[in-house]
């Protein structure tokens, strides 16, 4: 859903002129990684990256890897252009749009070594259920978009929802846990503010990480 929030300057002027460098423009067109970041490498999609503090600490460490973030609030969107540009990160664009729409239209089957989902909005209301971003659907065409061996990885302080997650992608055909159940927090996945802050309130964080199964890949393209 399209937030609302309110743009500070230094977000506005990344927004008008870091966006023609840093920014893909939604199309119903499958994207040509390798057009985009000048290279052929291993690309991550990472869905609703809030401020991109994150996403920009992530890229920044795997210089080897590309990334496209997408994310439908302004500010976020600004903050994460001007971290682009301030940090050098030849290896991250930003998508402003609708993730269920991008993932559909934009992203070519089995081109994704990795897709990230941190924290998405748990919509604790029963009633906004409804609401939630990883339904089974979705996380089929999420799956469909993963190369053999490619990682699903979601983390969620939100425990309810995160039961939900896991019922959901283990039951998706094409993906296979990596744990038991809850995963240990990747080591390439920097702690944020907010989970810190929800750490020292005592709200468990969980991580979820599951891999494309490499031995149904034909029957899912046949």
């Amino acid at each position: 859903m399209l937030r609302s929030g309110r743009m500070s300057p230094a977000q506005q002027r990344a927004l008008d002129t870091l966006w023609p460098q840093y920014g893909i423009a939604y199309a119903p067109l499958p994207l040509d990684f390798d057009r985009v970041f000048g290279r052929r490498a291993p690309r991550v999609l990472e869905i609703g990256f809030g401020m991109g503090e994150t996403t920009a600490k992530i890229a920044e460490a795997r210089p080897d890897e590309d990334f496209v973030g997408v994310e439908v609030h302004p500010p976020g969107v600004g903050s994460l252009l001007k971290q682009i540009d301030e940090r050098g990160l030849a290896n991250l664009r930003v998508i402003r749009h609708d993730a269920v729409e991008v993932v559909a239209a934009m992203i070519p089957h089995a081109s994704l070594a990795g897709i990230q989902v941190f924290f998405p909005d748990p919509w604790p209301k029963k009633r906004h259920h409804k609401r939630r971003l990883l339904t089974a659907p979705f996380v089929h065409e999420l799956a469909l978009r993963l190369a053999p061996e490619g990682t699903l990885h979601v983390a969620t302080d939100w425990e309810e929802y995160a039961q939900e997650v896991l019922a959901v992608l283990a039951a998706e055909p094409l993906l296979g846990n990596t744990a038991t159940d809850f995963a240990p927090r990747p080591g390439h996945r920097p702690l944020t503010k907010f989970e810190t802050r929800g750490l020292k309130l005592g709200h468990g964080v969980r991580d979820l990480v599951f891999r494309r199964r490499g031995d149904v890949v034909n029957a899912a393209v046949g």
